[in-house]
């Protein structure tokens, strides 16, 4: 190993230790949405492939409900409100979808959206950016996190 490949290795460690609860939530929803994305993009061929993924996305939103429907959650009431919602939606959809009721577009849409807030708040300056509004997930652990390249639509 050369010294330029020793640096690297010392600041990907550094940077992983950085991160916040934000940046791991945003993490999540790349890595769920892009395999979202993948799997409808396949057709039916790779029904059991969506599934996962749906299971996966169900797993997230029960995760983000459960956490806002905590007492202990810092964020505001309206906003803790819109996310359970959208979490029971993305329950109801994923239904949906597995009986081949409805298409997934609406689901990478929430979770975009949802990324994109992410990616402001996390881009807006520290001192502005905990006006009532700590990060949706403060309980859970924080797991090695998975790069996707850029999701669209």
């Amino acid at each position: 190993m050369n010294a330029s490949q020793r640096a690297q290795n010392g600041y990907q460690h550094h940077a992983q230790a950085a991160k916040t609860t934000r940046d791991t939530e945003y993490d999540a929803f790349a890595r769920i949405t892009s395999r979202l994305k993948a799997a409808a993009s396949k057709g039916r061929s790779a029904y059991n492939e969506l599934a996962e993924a749906l299971h996966e996305n169900r797993k997230l939103w029960t995760i983000l409900a459960a956490d806002v429907a905590s007492k202990s959650n810092s964020l505001s009431p309206d906003i803790r409100a819109r996310i359970f919602y959208l979490s029971e939606f993305t329950q109801k959809h994923s239904s949906l979808v597995l009986r081949k009721e409805a298409s997934v577009r609406p689901l990478l849409e929430v979770n975009i959206a949802i990324m994109r807030g992410l990616r402001q708040s996390m881009a807006t300056p520290q001192a502005t950016r905990n006006e009532g509004l700590g990060p949706l997930t403060p309980h859970v652990q924080k797991r090695e996190p998975e790069r996707t390249g850029g999701i669209s639509l």
